[in-house]
């Protein structure tokens, strides 16, 4: 038996959510990075317990996410399904990875949808997950151990979204290097969908770009930005829908 965390978190927000729940299980959790491009295949088998942890990306799970799965063999080990959002809506991001994990060959017992912090415009729930947020966590991460202890049937969750999907919308925004870029090489290192050039880091590939925002969290010098109008823009139009707390959610 062994427990382990599958995470796909540009920015950290979503490891920080996936955290709070592996750590409440008080065993060892061994972590796979969804967003390494080098990422290895990985099996598991029956009696294992997986949390299967991503952001939503406009109502759906990242594209880039849903590839590095096809990595993933489940072989009937247990899994929880994580979404993480930014206070807007969560849509069909728990289906689809339900479809995913199944499509892996896990069997999914529990489902959770999280508030956290909004990678692009951080007045949308900010600071959260927060302690509030970490209590409840906590406490669904209890009642997925005690149901995965007592080997209750999955066959029966059932989790909200459509089928189909809601049409994927693309990502639009993609961050630029400004003066401060020294080109030290650190945002092509560890851009998950290698959408920047090691050689002119100034600029991203934006038909490889899934506006993700690892290169703007992890630049040293703060250089990397997106374009501040659009970002107005968008904060605008999901102002009402964001600015009315939406608590975390299980599906057991």
């Amino acid at each position: 038996m062994k427990y382990t965390q599958l995470v796909f978190s540009p920015t950290g927000g979503v490891m920080r959510t996936a955290e709070i729940i592996t750590n409440a299980w008080n065993s060892k959790t061994e972590t796979v990075d969804l967003t390494d491009p080098a990422l290895s295949p990985h099996s598991f088998q029956k009696g294992d317990l997986v949390l299967l942890a991503v952001p939503s990306y406009g109502g759906r799970v990242p594209a880039l996410a849903a590839q590095r799965l096809a990595a993933i063999q489940g072989n009937g080990a247990s899994c929880v399904l994580l979404c993480a959002y930014g206070n807007r809506a969560y849509e069909d991001t728990l289906v689809e990875l339900q479809d995913l994990a199944v499509g892996c060959g896990f069997q999914v017992i529990a489902a959770i949808a999280a508030v956290a912090e909004h990678s692009i415009m951080h007045q949308y729930a900010a600071g959260r997950p927060d302690a509030q947020d970490v209590e409840h966590l906590r406490q669904f991460s209890l009642k997925i151990r005690e149901k995965f202890n007592q080997g209750q049937n999955a066959e029966a969750l059932t989790i909200p979204g459509n089928r189909p999907y809601k049409k994927s919308g693309s990502g639009g925004m993609v961050p630029k290097a400004g003066a401060g870029c020294v080109s030290c090489g650190l945002c092509a290192e560890q851009c998950p969908a290698q959408a920047i050039d090691r050689n002119h880091v100034r600029k991203a590939d934006s038909k490889k770009c899934i506006s993700c925002m690892r290169c703007v969290a992890c630049c040293p010098h703060k250089a990397r930005k997106v374009n501040e109008a659009m970002v107005s823009v968008a904060a605008l139009a999901m102002k009402k829908t964001c600015s009315v707390r939406k608590e975390c959610e299980l599906y057991l």
